[in-house]
């Protein structure tokens, strides 16, 4: 008998579930790998969508026990209320411990120097505050949510990406990863950012959320909200980032693809209320996340590079 007529056919859906099985095991590995080889890691969780993937990954790695690591989120001070609320409401139901870097502290010890520390970008500052939050822990490992298809700096990163004494990355002296082993070694000072869902792209991420029916804040879904047309982007109105001279303020229905910092981060046009209509509009999307929403990825091709080699994750 022909053992190709007997293998069953496999539709749609079963591929798609194998491939985030295959995506959920390998973040799963990883993050075992990191309670396993690291003295002191930590997970950052900012409240964003895949942040949120993070926590059900590490739920399945540890529970029922309790996580190995604590929670850190960077905040700028500069967050969208929505996100903030769902990050403390998430924590509350985990029971597990949040720790908080601010910008804002920062600021104050004059280790950032904003020209309008009211008004300006913190999302850059945020690796200054970043580095200092890891060297007052001892965190030997940052556990975090970028993904190789967010942008070309991330497609150069290492799963285990090594950081240098003074927190900066040189893409040039990463350490190979040959068959998924991992090189997790580093020297006082030096520390690993580990990225266990790399591989996975948005349209996985918006996938694996409506199979775990994660929820998420609610700015992730069309709302109506005032925006202004600016360079291709639709800038939020907020006391942040108000109107300049000559500029429309226009009542759009839209949605975030990304959450970050007021000041640089913008919904795009859309009436994708729920999570599978959200997957219908990824599938077909030709911009990336970051290229539709960040205006700080916009000064220069290589904006998000700079800011890595400083230290941003």
């Amino acid at each position: 008998m022909n053992a190709l007529l007997d293998t069953p056919t496999l539709g749609l859906g079963d591929v798609n579930a194998r491939h985030l099985d295959a995506l959920e095991s390998e973040a799963i590995h990883i993050l075992r790998e990191v309670a396993a080889e690291c003295s002191n890691p930590a997970l950052l969780f900012s409240g964003g969508k895949d942040s949120v993937v993070l926590l059900r990954l590490a739920e399945k790695a540890f529970r029922p026990g309790k996580f190995p690591f604590p929670l850190v989120h960077i905040d700028t001070g500069h967050n969208f209320a929505e996100v903030i609320e769902f990050r403390d409401r998430r924590v509350a139901e985990l029971g597990e411990r949040l720790i908080v870097g601010s910008v804002e502290d920062s600021i104050k010890k004059g280790t950032v120097r904003l020209r309008n520390p009211q008004t300006d970008s913190r999302n850059a500052a945020q690796a200054v505050t970043l580095l200092e939050t890891i060297a007052e822990h001892g965190f030997d490992a940052c556990i975090g949510g970028a993904r190789r298809d967010e942008e070309k700096a991330r497609a150069k990163e290492r799963i285990f990406s090594f950081r240098d004494e003074f927190g900066q990355w040189d893409p040039k002296a990463q350490r190979p990863e040959l068959w998924d082993l991992y090189n997790t070694r580093v020297h006082p000072g030096e520390n690993m950012r580990v990225f266990p869902i790399s591989n996975w792209t948005e349209l996985d991420v918006w996938q694996y959320i409506a199979r775990e029916k994660l929820a998420l804040p609610s700015i992730y879904f069309a709302h109506e909200r005032q925006v202004i047309p600016r360079n291709g982007l639709l800038v939020p109105l907020t006391d942040l980032t108000p109107a300049r001279e000559g500029e429309t303020v226009e009542s759009q229905v839209v949605r975030f693809r990304t959450v970050g910092d007021i000041s640089c981060t913008c919904p795009v046009s859309s009436d994708a209320a729920t999570v599978e209509a959200i997957i219908a509009e990824t599938a077909v999307t030709q911009i990336t996340e970051r290229g539709a929403t960040r205006m700080d990825d916009q000064t220069s091709e290589a904006s998000m590079e700079k800011r890595k080699k400083a230290g941003y994750f």
